[in-house]
């Protein structure tokens, strides 16, 4: 008798364990409620747009993206859009490829980041292509309202190539960021400091997968996860145990991929959001998926689902208050801001 009870006992102990484990895996309870979603502007001086970006400053909600007649254009622009007690201001144009009289290039993929000290900076490209393009920034002092001159950043070095830089334990500003050939496409990590001055690259093995545009995810005990869009029709990663220092070689998630923009953030709890379009073919469909282990994920909201249309590039940030603050393309005419709440968490 005592021998079935103590089988009871460690069936129960194991069942409870296996709940545990699955709740941990598997968010079930984790939803998004829309708090307010609208476009940051309806009338815009370019007829075209794509890759915004988005950081919440001390006065508000400063964006970024580039616009004019159509991507890969000379006449491509970096324009910002701050939000100051809920109204979105006028787009702004912020930076050219104007490199001389005679020559202009577009502007490609801007990034947000806040300095420790406050300084905001715009990293962005200019080129013609992707393949050819050069890493710029600019510095702003008073939260998105004025730029400094831009400042390129040292040769056969490119800053966050779409999504955010993050900031390391001891201050090192960390890039994710890719390259583009005819052969192949590559991921790896710039890192600079605070003053990028010192930059660094470091190499990730791709292990055959042609894949760009990291973002990067932190967990508990200092791992930190990249994970990329890919031309093998999945979402891949790799991952970090040692700050960045060094990286696993690439492999494929379960995440479904359509070789277009994701971007990541880390919750405070340990919650991981990601943003994707989650089909193998287009840009019309557009979801929040949530996970803890960077393994396992569950949808939590649906933000854009339609027969047709370009819903694209999008970026996610947590802010201040525990909400979140999302960006994307909006059929190449618009940018889409939507603020989130996390429920359930």
């Amino acid at each position: 008798m005592k021998t079935i009870k103590k089988g009871i006992l460690i069936l129960a102990m194991l069942m409870l364990i296996l709940t545990a484990y699955a709740q941990k895996t598997l968010p079930e309870k984790i939803t998004a409620k829309v708090l307010n979603a609208e476009f940051i502007y309806e009338i815009a001086s370019f007829r075209s747009c794509h890759a915004s970006t988005v950081l919440e400053t001390d006065e508000g909600i400063l964006t970024a993206w580039f616009g004019g007649t159509g991507e890969g254009r000379p006449d491509v622009c970096i324009y910002t859009s701050i939000n100051k007690n809920g109204k979105w201001g006028s787009p702004k144009m912020v930076a050219d490829g104007i490199m001389n009289d005679t020559l202009r290039y577009p502007c490609w993929n801007p990034v947000l980041f806040k300095k420790d000290n406050g300084d905001i900076i715009l990293f962005y490209k200019i080129g013609p292509s992707p393949r050819e393009w050069r890493g710029m920034y600019k510095i702003s002092k008073d939260n998105g309202k004025s730029w400094s001159e831009k400042v390129k950043i040292p040769d056969s070095f490119y800053g966050p190539i779409k999504d955010k830089a993050v900031r390391l334990k001891n201050g090192t500003i960390l890039c994710p960021t890719s390259i583009e050939t005819k052969e192949n496409w590559n991921i790896y990590v710039e890192t600079t400091d605070q003053d990028l001055k010192q930059w660094r690259k470091t190499k990730v093995d791709n292990n055959g997968f042609n894949a760009i545009q990291p973002t990067v995810l932190f967990y508990k005990g200092g791992k930190i996860q990249m994970l990329c869009r890919s031309r093998e029709k999945r979402i891949v990663e790799t991952w970090s145990k040692d700050q960045g220092k060094t990286w696993s070689p690439v492999k494929a998630t379960i995440l479904i991929n359509n070789n277009s923009g994701i971007d990541a953030v880390s919750l405070d709890n340990g919650l991981q959001l990601l943003i994707c379009n989650p089909i193998e073919r287009g840009r019309n469909k557009l979801n929040i998926l949530a996970s803890v282990d960077g393994e396992n994920w569950k949808e939590i909201i649906v933000l854009e689902d339609q027969p047709k249309g370009e819903f694209s590039y999008p970026a996610i940030i947590k802010g201040k208050d525990g909400t979140i603050h999302v960006t994307y393309t909006y059929n190449r005419v618009k940018v889409k801001f939507v603020h989130l709440e996390i429920l359930g968490k």
